[in-house]
């Protein structure tokens, strides 16, 4: 099994990390993204309705491929949170983060006692009874992965503050949502938004935690390629499904051109 931690510790880790965010919500998905090589995938409850079935299919899906199974919330909802670990999820999504006292009441929520509030169940996470349950919870308070993801000038200006809690294991950017805050409106290669990701990457660089941009050009993915980012997110899979699907269009709706001489 990948220890989450490799994520975000260059010196142990492959070079670089790609994932993926799955908002199409089925399992089948998720076990074709997980088999194209992807280290970890999003798997997203922030927009997305999935029942807590389809929800635990996906992330099981993941860890039988050993790929890293991340969950995006939109709030912190410690039962729910209890339960995504509990199924196998190897780290929480925070959308919209701007507070380092929600990064906090997030870590209570994933974290076991003495270090959090999270409640101890065995189950698939132990290989039902294979793993004590002293060694699942040093496991898991050591190696689960909490992630911020910041969408707001809000969040930006707070995230010296979120860094400082301790909690954080990288940081993602959501800069469609960040241009729309600025107002900025749907533009998220906006050179405004393009500052403030590298605001963000330098505050993450100063405090020693990775950054994980989602590079939206070829010129962008060489950038942070040359400032040293690690974690790379690489879009949507509903975006790359249509796209792709539009694009297989094209060679059948293309009209023949006329024989010579007609």
């Amino acid at each position: 099994m990948i220890q989450p931690t490799l994520l975000t510790n260059p010196a142990r880790s492959k070079s670089p990390w790609l994932g993926l965010l799955n908002s199409l919500p089925s399992p089948l998905i998720v076990d074709m993204i997980a088999q194209c090589n992807y280290d970890f995938i999003i798997i997203d409850t922030e927009h997305v309705l999935l029942d807590e079935n389809t929800l635990r299919e996906c992330i099981q899906t993941c860890r039988h491929h050993h790929c890293i199974a991340l969950v995006r919330v939109a709030e912190i909802r410690p039962n729910l949170i209890g339960k995504v670990l509990d199924a196998g999820a190897m780290g929480i999504v925070l959308s919209r983060a701007e507070t380092a006292d929600q990064i906090h009441t997030l870590a209570q929520a994933m974290k076991f006692p003495p270090l959090g509030t999270r409640g101890i169940t065995g189950g698939t996470v132990t290989g039902y009874g294979q793993l004590p349950l002293n060694d699942y919870i040093a496991q898991a308070n050591e190696h689960t992965l909490l992630v911020p993801m910041i969408e707001s000038q809000s969040g930006l200006n707070a995230l010296p503050h979120m860094l400082a809690t301790g909690h954080v294991s990288f940081v993602m950017e959501g800069a469609l949502d960040l241009a729309l805050n600025m107002g900025l409106g749907p533009s998220p290669l906006h050179p405004a938004v393009f500052d403030a990701l590298n605001n963000m990457h330098h505050v993450c660089l100063q405090a020693g935690i990775p950054f994980c941009p989602n590079p939206r050009t070829p010129s962008q993915l060489r950038h942070w390629q040359e400032l040293g980012c690690n974690l790379f997110l690489c879009g949507e899979d509903r975006s790359h499904f249509s796209k792709t699907l539009r694009n297989n269009l094209q060679p059948f709706s293309t009209p023949l051109p006329s024989p010579q001489g007609a």
